[in-house]
C-alpha cells in the first residue's frame, strides 16, 4: 500500500497497531459526542453510506473484482453487512445513548472472545477446550464487573444501554462466525465495501422504522467533525490501516487491536469529556484481556514465536 510506504518497514506493524487502535478507539468517544445532535440509527446509516462509496471506490483501483458473483458471495456480503456492520453499530449507537464511549468500548472488547465461543457451537473443528471456556467465563465475569448491576439498577439506563453494547458484540461474533464457512473467493475489500453499503441500506431502514428523521439532525460543527470524523478517519482510512495490517500479521494480531481501543477510549473520554474510570473498570478490562488470553494462548505463542524470529532475523543481517 502506498500510504504506509515512506514507514521503516521494521515498523511498519507497530505503527499500523498503533494508528488502528487510535482510530477505533477515538471512534467510541465521537460517537458519544455525535449522538448529542444526531438520531443513533440515522447517525450509523449515513456514516457506512458515504464509507462504503469511499471503499468501493478503493476496491475498484486495488482488487480485480468489485462484484459479488454467485449465491455463497452474495450471502457473505449479507451477513456481513447485517451483523457486522447493521447489528453491531446499530446495537453499539442506541447503548452509547445511555453509556460512556469508555464504557462501550470495553464491552465491545468481549468480541473476539464472543467469536471463539461461538465458533466452538457452530464450527465442530473449532470445539473449545477447557481452557477456552474458562477464558469466555473470565470475559463474562469482565463484563460484569465493568457494568456493575445490582438488584436496584437492573431496569436504569445504564444497564440498559451496557445490555445493548453487549449485544452489539455478541452481533459483531455471531456475523464473523456465520461468514468463515461461506465459500467465497470475493477480495477482502470488495467485501468490505458492500458489507458498509448494505449495512448502511439496512440501517437507514431500521432508522426510518424508529420514527428517526433527519429533520432532527442539529448541525452542529460538533456534529459535522465527529460525523467526518467516523466517516473518514475511524470509517475508511482505519479500513485501510486494517487490511495492510491483516495481510501482513493475521487475524490473531488484528483482534489484539479490540484491547488498546478501550485504553484509547478511557484517554481520550478523560480529556475531552472529563470521564474518570474507576479501578473497578479497569479491573474488568483486564480479566477480559486475560480470558481472550487462555481462549487465543496457542494464537498468541505463535505470534510471539513469529515476532522473535523475525527480530532475531533482523538483529544478524
Amino acid at each position: 500500500m502506498k500510504l504506509f510506504d515512506s514507514v521503516p518497514n521494521g515498523y511498519r506493524e507497530a505503527v499500523l497497531f498503533s494508528m488502528l487502535a487510535l482510530c477505533w478507539g477515538t471512534s467510541f468517544v465521537a460517537i458519544e459526542i455525535g449522538l448529542e445532535h444526531v438520531p443513533p440509527l440515522l447517525f450509523a446509516g449515513l456514516r457506512y453510506a458515504v464509507a462504503g462509496v469511499i471503499v468501493f471506490g478503493y476496491a475498484a483501483v486495488v482488487t480485480d473484482r468489485t462484484r459479488p458473483r454467485g449465491r455463497a458471495e452474495w450471502l457473505a456480503v449479507t451477513v456481513a453487512g447485517v451483523f457486522v456492520i447493521a447489528l453491531y453499530h446499530g446495537l453499539l449507537y442506541l447503548g452509547e445513548l445511555y453509556v460512556s464511549g469508555a464504557v462501550a468500548a470495553t464491552l465491545v472488547s468481549t468480541a473476539p472472545i464472543l467469536t471463539a465461543a461461538f465458533a466452538g457451537v457452530v464450527l465442530p473443528e473449532e470445539r473449545l477446550s477447557l481452557g477456552g471456556v474458562v477464558g469466555f467465563v473470565l470475559g463474562l465475569v469482565g463484563v460484569i464487573a465493568v457494568v456493575q448491576p445490582s438488584p436496584g439498577s437492573l431496569g436504569d439506563d445504564v444497564t440498559v444501554g451496557a445490555a445493548l453494547v453487549f449485544a452489539s458484540a455478541v452481533a459483531f461474533a455471531l456475523g464473523s462466525v456465520f461468514v468463515r464457512p461461506i465459500d467465497s473467493e470475493l477480495p477482502l475489500e470488495t467485501l468490505q465495501a458492500w458489507a458498509m453499503l448494505v449495512g448502511g441500506a439496512v440501517l437507514l431502514g431500521w432508522a426510518a422504522l424508529r420514527g428517526e428523521s433527519v429533520a432532527a439532525i442539529d448541525p452542529t460543527l460538533s456534529a459535522l467533525v465527529s460525523y467526518g470524523y467516523l466517516t473518514v478517519v475511524s470509517g475508511v482510512f482505519a479500513f485501510l490501516c486494517y487490511f495492510e495490517l491483516l495481510d501482513r500479521s493475521g487475524a490473531t494480531q488484528v483482534s489484539l487491536v479490540s484491547y488498546a481501543e478501550p485504553v484509547v477510549a478511557m484517554g481520550v473520554s478523560w480529556v475531552a469529556l472529563g470521564y474518570v474510570v474507576d479501578s473497578v473498570m479497569l479491573l474488568g478490562l483486564a480479566t477480559i484481556l486475560a480470558g481472550f488470553g487462555i481462549v487465543k494462548r496457542g494464537a498468541l505463542r505463535t505470534l510471539l514465536r513469529s515476532a522473535l524470529e523475525t527480530r532475531s532475523t533482523a538483529a544478524s543481517k
